[in-house]
């Protein structure tokens, strides 16, 4: 415990001696007047009895007022607390990477409209959405603008439910449709580089991508989906991958489901294959509440006033005093 401005407490005390010299000098003049007899009273048991009752109450008032002026000055003077403590930060960046197929439209409506609601209630997360056929293409970049992150879901939510072609024109293009390591390894891009130089992004943050795609390829991609998903390991990225087109092909590693189920797997993420889009919100708040990394956060200097001692042994000495001085009185 610290007092902010303890200057207050000598200036207080100086200046109670200085109102004790005033008055004292202002009563030192008076002289008593004789009053012949005054013993046949004080000698009187209900004088005495008085007398006592008078001076207690007297003494009362006095200790109080002086409690008062204390503890007034001690409060005024602002008793303080430090400590120290390293916040603990939640922090984490996610890319949702969606293929804009037609097969993928019902669970890209899901995932965006899950997102355009958690938007809301996001705290230091940062997002960013990748949309790809057969080119990827960055709806926004990773932002922590929640108005702005809600308003762009909300316009790709409504493009998926609409069909709104326009919306996904730039997408279209390339070699093909559907080409999941291009769109994968776009969506890899959009996540910052390591900075090694101890400024910058320093890895506090975990990385994911949620990736939707049913991995039915059509066309000549440039990377494979295994080829893209070894661009996750140096920029330290989970992949979860939503599949709402996983079929039982039985063994066969070489499926897309299987294939999918792998890569994500092998970046420490996790697969799902979501019966209905209805399914999705829980799948998403799964994800989210696995990806929440914990980490300290640079020690920080807490100060905190702590008035209540004092304030509260004024206004009880307060009480005590007005009691007296009424009793005094009577």
């Amino acid at each position: 415990m610290e007092l902010t401005f303890w200057w207050v407490l000598p200036l207080a005390a100086a200046a109670a001696v200085l109102v004790y010299w005033l008055t004292g000098r202002r009563t030192g003049g008076t002289h008593a007047r004789p009053v012949a007899h005054s013993e046949r009273l004080t000698t009187l048991p209900e004088y005495r009895r008085a007398l006592r009752r008078h001076r207690r109450w007297l003494a009362t008032a006095v200790v109080s007022g002086f409690l008062l002026l204390a503890a007034t000055a001690l409060a005024a003077a602002r008793p303080a607390e430090r400590s120290a403590t390293q916040p603990e930060l939640r922090n984490r960046d996610i890319v949702l990477c969606l293929d804009v197929s037609g097969s993928m439209a019902s669970t890209d409506a899901a995932i965006t409209g899950v997102f355009e609601k958690l938007a809301r209630e996001f705290d230091g997360e940062r997002i960013g959405m990748v949309m790809f056929d057969s080119r990827a293409v960055q709806l926004f970049p990773l932002t922590d603008d929640y108005d702005y992150i809600a308003g762009e879901l909300g316009a790709a939510r409504r493009a998926f439910d609409d069909g709104g072609d326009g919306f996904f024109s730039g997408t279209w293009g390339g070699r093909g449709s559907s080409l999941i390591g291009d769109g994968l390894a776009g969506c890899l891009r959009s996540f910052p580089e390591w900075d090694s130089s101890g400024g910058g992004d320093r890895g506090e943050r975990s990385r994911s991508v949620i990736l939707a795609t049913d991995n039915y390829v059509s066309g000549a991609p440039i990377f494979t989906l295994e080829q893209a998903a070894q661009l996750a390991k140096p920029k330290n990225v989970k992949i979860h991958a939503l599949n709402p087109g996983d079929l039982d092909y039985g063994e066969d590693r070489d499926q897309p489901g299987a294939r999918l189920r792998a890569v994500a797997e092998g970046s420490g993420g996790s697969y799902f294959a979501p019966d209905s889009p209805e399914a999705v919100p829980a799948i998403v708040q799964q994800v989210q509440e696995s990806e929440a990394t914990a980490y300290r956060g640079a020690a920080q200097l807490i100060v905190s006033d702590r008035p209540e001692a004092p304030l509260l042994a004024a206004l009880l000495a307060g009480a005590v005093f007005l009691a007296a001085g009424w009793r005094l009185e009577r």
